[in-house]
């Protein structure tokens, strides 16, 4: 039987690297590992490290498409995040001006989760440990 060990990337395409660069760095707190401007695709690639286990692949490419998020759409739905404290994450980010709808509950869980966006628009959630 196939044996995968874990997730390794998660790659995001985004349409203006400073903002998202600044956002998944500044607000969000992750670390970049390396990054490296492609010139024959005139590209960004950005790793950032998440936690001590993951990482997110963050691109650049010239006029990307948009990517449907409203309506839900077939395909990734969105990344979740695990937090300790929801209530602290959300002041964290609220502070830098990043929109949150209101906490809910996880009916299966009973652990408490929000969503907000990207600068793109791509679903975010944390999710309390």
């Amino acid at each position: 039987m196939l044996k995968i060990n874990r997730v390794h990337h998660i790659a995001i395409i985004c349409s203006d690297y400073e903002r998202s660069k600044h956002f998944y760095t500044q607000i969000l707190g992750f670390k970049i590992i390396a990054e490296n401007y492609r010139a024959e695709r005139k590209s960004y690639k950005l790793d950032l490290a998440v936690g001590n286990l993951y990482q997110i692949e963050l691109f650049s490419f010239p006029d990307p498409a948009k990517r449907p998020s409203r309506p839900e759409a077939a395909g990734l739905r969105h990344l979740a995040f695990e937090v300790d404290n929801i209530d602290k994450a959300i002041a964290a980010i609220t502070a830098d001006g990043v929109e949150v709808e209101p906490i809910r509950v996880d009916e299966f869980t009973g652990k408490r989760f929000t969503f907000f966006a990207d600068p793109d628009g791509l679903p975010i959630e944390f999710y309390e440990r």
